[in-house]
């Protein structure tokens, strides 16, 4: 039986909210929202759609699940953590997994200067979000050459007894050990916060003046300090290849659809300075227009991050729901946010590099793409194999002298690494340091399920280390009865550097060794490299979480009275492993049956 659409119109609300559509089998198709709900979903079920995709889409619609909210801004927030969490078939979805950086002001007698990514809070003044760690990083040393605040943390600050380098170089007033006044610096900090704010008119005058005043007292160092100000200011201004004398915030949104690729480039500008831009590839485009793709991200990213005075977007987005977007994101800022095309020359100017931008990295996308198939072929090629390689997962261990053995396995896939798809196992029950069995569990561990016939088999395993590593793996993919899937050992040459590496097989087959410059030999040494990576980082924290927690504490009948009684009396864990059977027993609370326990335990 079919969707019932009249019905279901008949009983919806004209409230804001969020929609979702689902398939017969419960599959989300996807998740809108709406100025007025019986509105928006009643334009999905007319007789002209506005494209084929959504024509299809309507077509699968089993169920309309709505949420009502009391403001739209709430069904905007509501429906991007739907979007995220759902993944639905038919949203464009916008996977920047970076948070977005800011710069930081702390509070207190000295403020710091600094670097911060994550969600701001009220502790401090944060300014931005910037589209890149770059731009933070050389808008903070902009400052510190004209500002000079401290961008030493707390702890280091609070335990100086002499200025540092940065001091020397005059790229800091040396608040650390009192060489600047406190309401000095605060004048300075209140600069710099100026400037961040776009008032970089009003900072230049405030120094001008000050310079003025220290002339007229004879204060000539300080009118020097306040010269050099200025001019840094001036030359900061003179290096902006496009900037706007009104200092005002905006972000310039542009999609375009070139070359089988959709991008959407944000581009931001703070304080009238041009910040540099983020190409973004969202998923799900389908048949999409660019002007479906700004609308998406405007919805998404804005939910998450705080909105400028105003966006420039290229194409504009239908009147409806340009419209409607518009008024959302005034209500979730608590001002007005107007959503336009460029206007005048510097905003023409603006779009045209974020276009220009936004086709520079269609390019550098594709070429990479291109290179990553070449590789895929070369390896294909010098392996022999019968079909294209699309999947591969490379497996290693690490350890310390055997202590908290992790295995890692990453995966490759889609011309990159897909690291949704890793996976690590701590090894268990094995005689410690035994490679070869942890291999096996790994491996066994690791493609269990595949012999069970769920999840995806890859087209190559590649096994970090010799024969021996190899042996062990084919071994545990034969019990499974996957020894049909193809294998590769890599094994470092007697150097161990790269590029001398020697290609294992199982069974049939004499090892091979690649040119250095071999570009299948180039793809197997990034995922052998990852995958070391990605054992070692589980390493490390597995041993660090063992290391923390006392073998004491994991004794059987031993609580905290025997525990504090066994410490007092050895003087700590080395203690208890030096004692001796009868050592134990003449603890108070220990009786001869818990003395062996114990010395059982630990030995």
């Amino acid at each position: 039986m079919g969707f019932d659409a009249k019905a279901f119109l008949a009983s919806l609300t004209e409230l804001p909210g969020v929609y979702r559509m689902l398939d017969a089998s419960g599959y989300v198709l996807y998740v809108g929202k709406a100025k007025n709900l019986k509105k928006r979903v009643s334009s999905y079920f007319r007789e002209n759609l506005s494209s084929p995709r959504i024509a299809h889409m309507v077509s699968q619609i089993a169920v309309v699940e709505t949420t009502a909210t009391r403001t739209e801004a709430e069904a905007l927030l509501l429906e991007n953590n739907l979007i995220k969490s759902l993944a639905p078939r038919y949203n464009i979805l916008f996977r920047d997994d970076k948070s977005y950086p800011y710069i930081v002001v702390t509070k207190g007698k000295y403020p710091r200067l600094g670097f911060y990514r994550g969600s701001p809070d009220r502790k401090a003044d944060y300014f931005g979000p910037y589209p890149s760690s770059w731009a933070v990083r050389d808008s903070i040393q902009l400052l510190q050459k004209m500002f000079r605040l401290r961008t030493c943390e707390d702890s280091v600050f609070a335990n100086r007894s002499r200025p540092c380098l940065l001091y020397q170089i005059k790229r800091c007033s040396g608040p650390c050990v009192d060489l600047i006044a406190p309401e000095d610096y605060a004048a300075d900090v209140q600069l710099a916060t100026m400037f961040l704010l776009g008032k970089q008119q009003e900072v230049t005058k405030r120094l001008t003046r000050s310079m003025e005043e220290a002339a007229e007292r004879l204060a000539f160092e300080q009118a020097a300090v306040y010269r050099d100000q200025i001019q840094s200011l001036h030359q900061v201004q003179e290096k902006q290849y496009v900037s706007s004398s009104k200092g005002e915030d905006v972000d310039i949104v542009v999609a375009l659809k070139e070359a089988g690729q959709l991008c959407v480039n944000l581009a931001m500008v703070r304080g009238g300075r041009h910040l540099g831009d983020r190409p973004l590839f969202p998923s799900n485009v389908g048949e999409s227009t660019g002007a479906d793709a700004v609308a998406a991200f405007i919805r998404q990213h804005y939910a998450a991050h705080p909105a400028p005075a105003r966006l420039l977007v290229s194409p504009l987005p239908s009147e409806e729901e340009g419209s409607e977007t518009e008024s959302t994101l005034s209500e979730l800022a608590g001002r007005p946010v107007p959503i336009q095309e460029a206007r005048s020359v510097t905003q023409k100017a603006w779009v045209e590099m974020a276009m220009q931008n936004g086709r520079l990295a269609i390019l550098a996308r594709n070429q990479a793409t291109a290179q990553q198939e070449q590789r895929l072929a070369a390896l294909q090629e010098a392996l022999q194999l019968a079909e294209p390689i699309v999947r591969i997962e490379c497996f290693d261990i690490s350890h310390t002298m055997g202590e908290a053995a992790v295995a890692s396995c990453v995966v490759y896939q889609g011309s990159a690494m897909k690291k949704s798809d890793y996976r690590r196992f701590n090894i268990r029950d094995i005689q410690p340091g035994d490679d070869y069995a942890a291999m096996r569990q790994a491996v066994t561990r690791r493609y269990d399920s595949i012999a069970a016939g769920e999840g995806t088999a890859p087209d190559l395993i590649l096994i970090d280390g010799g024969k021996g590593q190899v042996s062990s793996a084919y071994s545990a993919l034969a019990d499974l009865g996957l020894a049909h899937l193809p294998m590769l050992g890599v094994a470092k040459g007697v150097e161990r550097k790269p590029g001398l590496e020697t290609l294992i097989f199982p069974i049939g087959r004499e090892p091979l060794q690649l040119p250095p410059e071999h570009p299948a030999l180039h793809l197997i040494q990034e995922i052998r490299d990852e995958a070391h990576r990605f054992a070692i980082t589980g390493h490390r924290a597995q041993r660090g979480k063992t290391r923390k927690t006392s073998t004491l504490e994991s004794l059987p009948g031993i609580g905290p009275a025997r525990r504090k009684a066994l410490v007092s009396r050895f003087g700590g864990l080395t203690g208890v492993l030096a004692a001796s059977l009868e050592q134990l027993t003449e603890v108070p609370g220990i009786s001869r049956e818990m003395a062996e326990k114990i010395y059982s335990a630990l030995h």
